[in-house]
């Protein structure tokens, strides 16, 4: 993926344990799809706007994901 972020797959490996699994509702936009989509915009200045959809999906998940992962305290676990 050209200039894109994408988790490698052993770094995936050690990630996915990590995110919530309780999900319901509408089907999601793959989670490793997101969280590259996330970094990619933080590697970008915190911009949504530059993450192409056609990649890491709509901004509007990458935003609502990050805030509920922030939320539940996710990013604490990846972090530790």
């Amino acid at each position: 993926m050209a200039d894109f972020f994408w988790f490698s797959d052993d770094r995936w490996a050690r990630i996915e344990p990590l995110l919530p699994t309780d999900t319901r509702g509408m089907p999601r936009v793959e989670d490793r799809r997101v969280l590259s989509g996330i970094v990619h915009a933080l590697k970008s200045g915190g911009r949504w706007g530059d993450c192409p959809e056609h990649v890491y999906g709509p901004k509007k998940t990458l935003y609502n994901r990050f805030r509920r992962w922030a939320e539940r305290g996710v990013w604490e676990r990846i972090f530790t």
